[in-house]
């Protein structure tokens, strides 16, 4: 055996090039065991490489390639691989040594790593994403290699390495010529998720070329044999196309040859695409849409407000009773089209949405109660935490039982605190569309310029930040005029501070220029609390629109004013308008991130967090983290933390890692950014890694790192239960304990009464999710945790944390848009996604002081007695004294205790008793007082349609095989999907594992369901939400608002609160007679 390589070495010198080749060859088989000697002589090895004279120059390079790699040099290694030609083996065919396996897996995959690199940085000169264009300047014998790779995964059935390849090397020709030999469309999904859903880094992360992906993917997808209509929808949206949208619906309903009859699965597929377009889309685009699809004749002129456009008539229509029997003539092609633009308009799904949160609220009034009993509503700050946490744990439910209930709560308010309160009412009533401004018309200002009921300008100004709320997204072309007109005749600056913000939260990204001029004009007034909210609005309504002239007339009004208020204002303004523009916002950021002035530094922050929302793009990340630790103002430091959650949604399990060390800085600010991102990106998620980091920030020094702690634990168990998740009752008692303590400081009250309000949201229905069903960032509540995260500037802002409210339902509708009665199977512990129970009132004790008292009583006569037998006895002998003594001991153990053990068995059957009638358990008590066994919990549960479906519980889901009722697409969440078969008709795969914590923005919502049985005869759910709602108390809660001392508190309510009503909540104990225990 050879024991050294010197004698090799030796023949390189030789001039006979047959020796110099034998010596190669025997050195490329030691070299794993030689490389150290051969290193010494690699310069003799690279110069026979390089000799064209020499025949064996491959086998040179080969062996000059394997030296540089042991000696840790890949990109030398590389280049010498890849003069070795096709010496150079990447197929490792037949029995390979582990180290040459080791050796051709690195090579390769530093290959493949500069061939992506190379074809990237030659894209942006290239006008699209051609191989020939964009690989110009690439080494061809690097593409050689590269190809070889495509090869053998397509020889070997990897399909989805190779299309990962092809992904990241901008070889679209690639991903072309796999799907033409395989038709799999799970292949499509598979790039479809990892593109949009998951965000996941491909070929520079440029926009653009994500742009050319999901073209060809359309293009694939509609030329299978039965198309993926919905995975198309979600490229129209990621492009921002609605022109293929509407072109899709048209098809579909085959409105353009009305000769021509749509079958109903073709109706049902457009019914679901125009839910999901209503549900994911911008305003902008449906309202294109909604213009398309309308006939030739009935196109009116663009209306100020673009929200509404002709949907918006139509629904409004479709509201009234009168209008419907108009509708009812219509049929045909008439009655689709109807149909589809009441969809798009958004008004279809708020109105389902809005039923299901009536019927399944389930808020506790017990922790309102007892949180308003332990804060001061003479302190605003405590009046205001109360009021947000009323509005969030009654969001959407229309419930506002609660004020009605405690009248003199709202007596309290004063000045900007009336504002939040009134303002509260919008979010109780988000998505009332139809009777939004009727409830608030006691609020808001009367036409003639006088005072209304509300009597206080904070009154009238919340009530139009209200009304905005109500149509959040959704504004209507009447409720956006009314705001219009409202801002140009009023003078007070609250009014105008009110009107603004609830037009630009009511006309968000619908890019009306008439609108951004109006609010300009406040602007331009030059009053810091209108001009505050004016830039805030301007931002909203041209939201991601990039316009020139907005940028820069904001930008110069930020360098000429000086209110710090309006500059912040403008500053978010600029982030919102560059919402989802990545690469494109990058010189309105490096300019916002170079100013001197700390607040535009602070919203260039957020333009970075908003422009590259839910990317994870990494030189975006490297940014925030430099600013995080290098910007001397804290404020800008805390918003560059808080940009990480905003960047990294998509990848909650990262965040964690990222903020670790953050989140033990000596800066306060840094500690609470970490917070508010851990709580932004892995919302309703139940991650432990952020709970753990969360937890010791609750105990921090620093109020205000506390307070944001509590709310960052509320929205990541939100909708969890005790079962669920462990944490659940330990951060509960975290937030009574801080409430009940009455030296804590009051901004660690407030986070903690807000997060009471953030985990119990809607009536615990809803979750707080930055992603919608498609994967795609979601608008609303994107943008409404960025206005959220300003309420460390301005309270008022809280009640934005609304628009990241996401109903959890699955709610089925038929084809004429009814609610049939249908069930579905939840194939999991009932216990595992049960509502959270209700608190119980606090049990009575009284009886158990009673017993202790008699018990010493008894005690004490009897010893008096023991004594003076005692003594009797000594005076008998000792010998009675034993004797008494042990006859007393029965007496004394059982003869008292006799009494009392009845009067115990009596009291614990009693108290026991209410708390057995309250219980959601199914234990039966016995005779003797004793409970039964607890029955074993049955493995899965039966659901009704507007049943709560956690995004964890989709998983799960499944519609039985005797189903009258089945869905038209699949209700699983987006989780990749495998190669081989995708899911089966009842939404669900077979192999799902019950839990998906982290499957965010899944398949649920409203699903148009397909009836197996036409013809039978449908029982059908009625909407009871409009009848319910009782706005005859309004003048009394209005009046109470305003400081007036109401005469009495109407009964108000829904029928759902009924038996929190009458729940012995404000029962007075007793008086306890202590004069009588010891008689």
């Amino acid at each position: 055996m050879v024991q050294s390589a010197q004698g090799l070495l030796a023949l390189l010198d030789e001039p006979e090039p047959a020796l110099q080749a034998h010596a190669l060859e025997a050195i490329n088989a030691r070299i794993d065991s030689f490389w150290a000697e051969v290193a010494d002589e690699v310069v003799k090895i690279e110069a026979l490489s390089e000799s064209t004279e020499f025949q064996s120059r491959d086998l040179a390079s080969l062996v000059a390639s394997k030296v540089y790699f042991h000696l840790g040099n890949l990109d030398e290694a590389l280049s010498f691989a890849l003069g070795a030609g096709k010496l150079f083996d990447v197929e490792l065919a037949g029995d390979v040594p582990p180290q040459e396996a080791q050796y051709v897996e690195t090579i390769i995959s530093k290959a493949i790593d500069s061939y992506t690199s190379s074809r990237s940085a030659a894209a942006p000169l290239a006008d699209a994403v051609d191989p020939a264009r964009v690989g110009g300047n690439v080494d061809k014998r690097l593409e050689a290699i590269v190809e070889r790779m495509f090869e053998r995964c397509e020889r070997d059935g990897e399909y989805k390495q190779a299309l990962g390849i092809a992904l990241s090397s901008r070889r679209l020709d690639v991903v072309q010529r796999i799907f033409d030999q395989t038709k799999d469309a799970s292949l499509l999904e598979w790039i479809l998720h990892i593109v949009v859903r998951e965000g996941i880094a491909v070929g520079g992360q440029s926009k653009s070329y994500k742009s050319e992906i999901l073209q060809l993917l359309i293009k694939l997808f509609e030329s299978l044999p039965s198309p993926d209509y919905f995975s198309i929808t979600q490229c129209f949206v990621y492009l921002n196309d609605p022109s293929l949208a509407s072109s899709l619906l048209s098809s579909l309903l085959k409105l353009d040859t009305p000769s021509d009859t749509p079958d109903d699965d073709a109706v049902l597929t457009a019914y679901q695409i125009a839910f999901d377009l209503a549900e994911t889309a911008t305003q902008e685009f449906l309202q294109f849409v909604r213009a398309a699809l309308a006939p030739a004749d009935a196109v009116e002129a663009p209306a100020p407000a673009p929200s509404g456009g002709e949907g918006g008539d139509a629904t409004a229509a479709a509201a009234a009773p009168a209008a419907q029997q108009e509708v009812k003539p219509k049929e045909g092609a008439e009655l689709l089209r109807e149909r589809v633009v009441t969809i798009l308009s958004g008004e279809e799904s708020i109105k389902l949405y809005l039923e299901f949160l009536y019927r399944n609220n389930k808020a506790d009034l017990l922790i309102l109660k007892s949180t308003l009993d332990a804060l001061e509503p003479r302190n605003s700050i405590y009046h205001s935490a109360v009021s947000f946490m009323n509005a969030f744990a009654h969001a959407g439910t229309t419930s506002d039982q609660f004020l009605r209930e405690n009248l003199e709560f709202l007596t309290k308010a004063s000045n900007w605190s009336k504002f939040t309160t009134t303002a509260a009412l919008g979010v109780i009533h988000k998505g009332n569309l139809a009777q939004g401004k009727a409830i608030l018309e006691p609020y808001l200002p009367a036409a003639n310029g006088d005072r209304g009921a509300a009597g206080s300008v904070y009154s009238e100004g919340g009530s139009l930040y209200a009304l905005g709320l109500v149509n959040a997204n959704h504004g209507k072309d009447e409720t956006v005029r009314y705001l219009v007109d409202t801002l140009k005749n009023s003078q007070d600056e609250v009014i105008q501070h009110g009107a603004a913000l609830g037009l630009g939260v009511a006309a968000m990204g619908s890019g009306n220029e008439e609108l951004y001029d109006e609010l300009r004009t406040v602007l331009f007034n030059d009053s810091a609390v209108a001009g505050e909210a004016a830039g805030y609005a301007m931002g909203l309504v041209m939201l991601g629109t990039a316009s020139d002239k907005a940028l820069d007339e904001m930008l110069q009004y930020a360098h000429e004013t000086q209110h710090e208020k309006i500059i912040r204002g403008l500053a978010l303004g600029l982030a919102f308008l560059m919402y989802g523009k990545e690469e494109e916002a990058d010189s309105l950021i490096d300019t916002l991130v170079g100013d001197d002035d700390a607040i535009l530094r602070y919203g260039g922050m957020y333009a970075l967090a908003l422009a590259y929302a839910g990317t994870g793009n990494n030189q975006a990340i490297r940014k925030v983290l430099h600013v995080a630790v290098s910007d001397v103002n804290d404020d800008v430091r805390r918003a560059a933390v808080t940009a990480l959650g905003f960047l990294l949604f998509r990848n909650p399990t990262q965040v964690p890692r990222i903020v670790q060390l953050l989140s033990e800085s000596y800066n306060p600010h840094v500690r609470y950014g970490s917070a508010l991102a851990l709580g932004i990106s892995c919302a309703g998620t139940g991650l432990e890694d952020a709970i753990a980091l969360l937890e010791p920030l609750t105990k921090d020094p620093v109020d205000f790192v506390r307070q944001c702690a509590c709310m960052s634990l509320a929205m990541i168990l939100i909708e969890q239960n005790e079962t669920s998740h462990p944490k659940v009752a330990s951060t509960r008692a975290i937030y009574k304990t801080i409430l009940a303590d009455k030296h804590a400081d009051p901004m660690a009250k407030f986070g903690a009464a807000l997060s009471q309000g953030i985990i119990d949201a809607g009536g615990r229905n809803v979750t707080i999710s930055m992603q919608n069903k498609s994967g795609s960032g979601n608008m609303p509540a994107i943008v409404g945790m960025a206005l959220f995260a300003q309420f460390w500037y301005w309270f008022p802002l809280a009640h934005c944390l609304s628009l990241a409210f996401t109903p959890t339902a699955i709610i089925g509708v038929n084809k004429d848009l009814n609610l049939p009665k249908f069930e579905f199977v939840s194939n999991a512990k009932p216990s595992l996604f049960a509502y959270q129970p209700a608190t119980k009132p606090p049990t009575k004790e009284a009886v158990e002081k009673v017993k202790t008292a008699v018990l010493s009583t008894t005690a004490k006569a009897t010893a008096r007695a023991k004594a003076k037998e005692a003594a009797e006895g000594a005076e008998s002998g000792g010998a009675k004294v034993d004797e008494m003594e042990t006859d007393d001991k029965p007496a004394e153990e059982t003869k008292p205790t006799t009494d009392d053990a009845k009067m115990d068995t009596d009291d614990t059957t009693s108290a026991a008793a209410p708390a057995a009638s309250t219980s959601t358990s199914t234990d039966a008590p016995k005779k003797d007082g004793a409970k039964a066994r607890k029955a074993p919990e049955p493995s899965s549960s039966t659901l009704s349609n507007l049943s709560r479906v956690t995004s964890a519980q989709l998983s799960v889901i499944t519609f039985p095989s005797s189903a009258r009722y089945v869905p038209v697409r699949p209700v699983a969440p987006p989780a990749a999907p495998s190669t081989g078969a995708g899911p089966g008709p009842s939404g669900s795969s077979a192999g799902a594992k019950p839990l998906a914590p982290l499957a965010v923005g899944g398949g649920g919502g409203i699903l148009l369901m397909r009836d197996t049985k036409k013809g039978d005869d449908e029982e059908l759910l009625e909407l009871t939400v409009f009848k319910a709602i009782d706005t005859s108390g309004d003048a009394a809660v209005a009046a109470a608002a305003a400081g007036v001392e109401p005469a009495g508190a109407p009964s108000g309510g829904s029928a759902g609160d009924d038996e929190l009503r009458t729940a012995p909540i404000a029962d007075v104990p007793p008086p306890f007679d202590w004069s009588d225990w010891g008689a």
